[in-house]
């Protein structure tokens, strides 16, 4: 080999150019550089120093010149890869964004691979048991009181283990319903057109119109409308009176902006009927919105509501439905599928969890959804629900109104095959999971 080569060969190995020139010169080629030692380099001149860095670079293969992947190569080699999705398409987005070789782009995904398939779970595994005690350990805790929401200081909304038990409870109506509403790129930025939305969709009740005050000399029903609720909430009082009219179907007279209402009977007790009556009736807005607060956020206008109404929501004008939350889960179930209430379970569930400040693997709740919905509906976690569903007598018995269980499994003479967990232990025999699930054979010969 030519000198020249000599010192490309060892320049390619990270080695200097004067550094390279001093070992051909010396007679060392690549090749016997690779059996050389520390001593070796010292005898030939080189200081002790240098010769401890060439013996640490002459084993680094040539550098590879970096350019930039094709997409297409990248998409090709995600899709030999047995990966989520999820996944695959994070590595996609981050990949395109880096300079790589062909070598680093498969030492990347080797890697990838090789921690996806460490994070798997084994064979066996219990893993009801580790999702259960990985929520319930946290639990203990969290705290039971109701806060503030998210800085919104006019709206509470219930946080920490109440929350989290009504969300594993599915309750049909959370104790503090609440929705996020985002709205439409015209409207988000100004606020009377956001105000206005916001009355439209408020409920509107007769007492916010007005004081009511009751005269019993003559028997009636006072309410005297004030001119700026009115104003805002874009009603007049003669739409006032006749949706009154329609609603409780009593005789209503308008002196000015007082409005007078006489019951079917001149009596004590139908008055108070009526009363109540007024106070439950809706003129104009969304049932079960009672309140709005406007926020600011990021430079738009951002709707908070106490009350949840998830379909009707869906349907205003000027909302934009990809961007509507509520924390009802059964309403998510409901309008939009068993699919979209499992994320909810997962979302709400750590969002409980992280406001508390507490961390628990995502893949435990994922579980605990999974459990919940895999049926096609909403299910608590108790024996309304998952645990009461289950096959084996001693289980069920074991998880609550155990003489109940027992008395209708002998009734009809059900017959429990022990395979789970709880009715092993009952019974004091190894459950049938982790290395109790494998059975030494003896084969003669």
């Amino acid at each position: 080999m030519a000198k020249k080569d000599t010192v490309l060969a060892l320049r390619k190995r990270g080695i200097s150019s004067k550094m390279a020139q001093i070992l051909c010169d010396a007679g060392f080629t690549l090749s016997k550089l690779e059996k050389a030692s520390v001593e070796d380099l010292v005898k030939a001149g080189i200081t002790s120093r240098n010769a401890n860095l060439i013996m640490k670079n002459r084993i680094r293969p040539p550098t590879e010149k970096s350019k930039d992947m094709s997409s297409d190569l990248i998409d090709s080699k995600l899709r030999g890869l047995l990966l989520p999705t999820t996944i695959t398409d994070e590595l996609q987005r981050d990949l395109r964004r880096i300079k790589l070789t062909e070598v680093q782009l498969d030492k990347i995904l080797q890697m990838v691979v090789d921690a996806y398939e460490r994070a798997k779970v084994e064979p066996c595994e219990a893993v009801g048991i580790i999702a259960a005690q990985s929520i319930g350990e946290p639990g203990t805790q969290m705290t039971m009181r109701t806060f503030h929401y998210a800085g919104v200081a006019e709206i509470s909304i219930t946080l920490g283990l109440p929350r989290l038990i009504e969300i594993l409870d599915a309750r049909k109506v959370p104790s503090t319903p609440m929705m996020t509403i985002r709205l439409k790129d015209e409207i988000k930025s100004d606020r009377d057109k956001v105000r206005k939305l916001a009355w439209e969709i408020e409920t509107t009740s007769l007492l916010d119109l007005g004081d009511l005050s009751i005269d019993l000399a003559e028997m009636q029903i006072c309410i005297d409308l004030s001119e700026k609720p009115l104003l805002q909430r874009n009603i007049s009082p003669e739409e006032v009176v006749e949706r009154t009219i329609d609603e409780l179907g009593v005789d209503v007279r308008l002196e000015g902006l007082k409005l007078i209402i006489h019951p079917e009977q001149p009596s004590y007790r139908e008055l108070l009927q009526l009363v109540e009556k007024i106070r439950g009736m809706v003129l104009k807005g969304i049932e079960g919105i009672e309140r709005i607060v406007i926020r600011k956020e990021d430079g738009e206008y951002v709707l908070y509501t106490e009350g949840s109404a998830l379909k009707k929501i869906l349907n205003c004008d000027g909302i934009d439905p990809t961007k509507v939350k509520t924390n009802n889960i059964n309403e998510i179930a409901d309008v939009l599928g068993i699919e979209a209430a499992r994320n909810s379970i997962i979302y709400e569930a750590m969002e409980t969890l992280r406001e508390q400040g507490l961390e628990v693997d995502v893949r435990h709740i994922m579980l605990v959804a999974d459990m919940m919905t895999c049926g096609g509906e909403l299910k608590q976690i108790g024996r309304h629900g998952v645990a009461g569903e289950k096959s084996s007598v001693l289980s069920r018995a074991a998880f609550e109104v155990t003489v109940t269980h027992l008395l209708e499994a002998a009734i009809h003479g059900d017959v429990d095959e022990l395979c789970g967990v709880t009715e092993n232990v009952i019974v004091g025999q190894p459950i049938r999971l982790g290395t109790g699930d494998v059975e030494p054979i003896y084969k003669g010969g």
